[in-house]
């Protein structure tokens, strides 16, 4: 018997830092039906030219399995990790958000703000921008937080995620 529930995985792809990559690693993707919840890449060595992407996507174990063999399979991939199942690792996001609101619920806003530790990086008198950094069940939270008190617009830089310890990709 196969095992049917959904599971969410975080995977670090260490590619070639070359044009078109990651249009292929998508491709991959949007090819079979699978879900991009999260999408992040940087370049992380210059001397070897490589850079490092990260996504976040849910579905079986077997799917899982599955993407990691067709993402091993894509070249110029050197490596494909699935943190959420190697072990410990840290993942956390940023985000910007802005707040529009004045009387109490710019005291409220401000309020929460500081409870989640997000800081203010703009502000006008009849507006707050946040920067806060955390995991996405953190940020999901503080986000619902804010708007009946004025939510007006999110930016988020998706998921950056690294084994803990000494371990590698």
């Amino acid at each position: 018997m196969t095992d049917m529930t959904t599971r969410q995985a975080v995977m670090a792809v260490l590619v070639e830092n070359e044009a078109g990559v990651l249009a292929r690693v998508i491709g991959l993707f949007s090819g079979r039906g699978y879900n991009i919840e999260s999408l992040t890449v940087a370049p992380v060595d210059e001397t070897k030219n490589q850079s490092r992407i990260t996504i976040v996507t849910t579905g079986t174990p077997m799917v899982i399995e599955q993407i990691k063999a067709q993402l091993d399979r894509l070249v110029p991939i050197h490596k494909v990790s699935d943190l959420t199942i190697e072990g410990p690792h840290i993942a956390r996001e940023m985000a910007l958000i802005k707040v529009a609101g004045t009387g109490d619920r710019r005291v409220e806003a401000l309020r929460i703000a500081d409870a989640f530790r997000a800081r203010v990086v703009d502000a006008t008198t009849e507006s707050f921008i946040f920067e806060m950094t955390g995991s996405t069940d953190k940020l999901d939270a503080f986000i619902n937080l804010m708007r009946p008190l004025g939510l007006v617009e999110v930016s988020r830089t998706g998921v950056a995620a690294i084994a803990r310890g000494p371990r590698g990709i």
